[in-house]
């Protein structure tokens, strides 16, 4: 069945506590009538807080999760085969931050009924985008998304009254594909320790490496990257005779939080020529911000850095 979520956002409206945001039971009520709900759905509230004490005005975005409809069971042919949690990210962050539901254990329809806050201020509002990911917590540590929606808060109406709530419903897309690359591909984790502000990269194996020649001997340079500069370059060690080597080897670069929409990591594997021959690019892959990268691993950078001292590790496609 078609996967879609449902959403409704009443207008910003100033509140003179946080308790006079959280809707009335009865007015969630009105708007939980199971049977219209389609599959994959929840429903968030969003509304502003102005405090009139003395302190400085906070800004809230309350966020109110409710239900999920027809997820997928990750075995063919079982029932309830899943373990799903939402993830809510508030774009952009600085901080990478996000929040997260708590896990519901066997169930494809799960029923949530949490609410997050998050601090925006008015000025900025417009240009913030609010992401859902519903994620499969699975039997091992391996999590899988299941699909996202992505809502511009630019899109809420001014027209409406305070506390009105508008109703969405948008389709659960999945993220896109990475195509496969012909020059092989490379298995990467990444690790952010804040205190430290230190980034390891761990460069653990790679598959399909097309070779130049039939030596198939390789090693990866890792490049840390400030701006368009490279500022730190490692590499390591050689790996001979096939085209799926084993590196697994990591690398520490020091990466102050205010630098990291400005960074980027740089994978190159190269081919080991002998003697007096110039070692010959294999193929590349760039991890980093928006700034420098798309799709997966952008990705694969952003979940790093909201969930610090949490290792993520993925194959990235190699491109010239």
């Amino acid at each position: 069945s078609t996967k879609e979520i449902r959403f409704s956002l009443p207008i910003l409206r100033h509140a003179e506590s946080l308790s006079d945001l959280i809707p009335a039971a009865n007015d969630l009520e009105s708007d939980l009538d199971t049977d219209s709900l389609v599959p994959v759905a929840s429903s968030v509230h969003a509304q502003r807080s102005n405090s009139f004490s003395s302190e400085p005005a906070t800004e809230k975005l309350l966020v109110s999760l409710l239900k999920a409809k027809n997820l997928p069971s990750r075995t063919v042919g079982t029932v309830n085969s899943c373990d799903p949690f939402v993830r809510l990210h508030l774009i952009p962050d600085e901080r990478r931050r996000y929040l997260q539901s708590r896990q519901k254990k066997k169930t494809c329809n799960p029923y949530f009924d949490e609410t997050f806050v998050f601090q925006v201020p008015t000025k900025e509002m417009e240009e913030h985008i609010l992401k859902l990911s519903v994620v499969d917590a699975g039997r091992t540590k391996r999590r899988a998304v299941i699909g996202h929606i992505t809502f511009p808060l630019k899109s809420l109406s001014n027209e409406c009254g305070p506390g009105d709530q508008q109703l969405f419903k948008m389709d659960l897309e999945k993220e896109a594909q990475e195509p496969v690359s012909d020059l092989g591909e490379i298995l990467v984790s990444l690790l952010y320790n804040e205190n430290l502000h230190r980034l390891s990269v761990t460069v653990i194996a790679a598959r399909r490496l097309k070779f130049h020649e039939d030596k198939k001997d390789s090693y990866v340079r890792v490049t840390l990257n400030q701006q368009y500069r490279t500022v730190k370059v490692k590499k390591t060690a050689p790996v001979k005779g096939t085209d799926a080597p084993d590196y697994s080897e990591c690398f520490n670069f020091r990466v102050p939080a205010a630098h990291i929409d400005v960074t980027s990591v740089g994978l190159h594997v190269l081919q080991a020529v002998s003697g007096y021959g110039r070692d010959k690019p294999i193929g590349k892959c760039v991890l980093g911000s928006y700034m420098f990268a798309r799709g997966k691993a952008l990705t694969h950078w952003n979940t790093v850095f909201s969930s610090p001292m949490e290792p993520v590790q993925h194959w990235h496609a190699l491109c010239e």
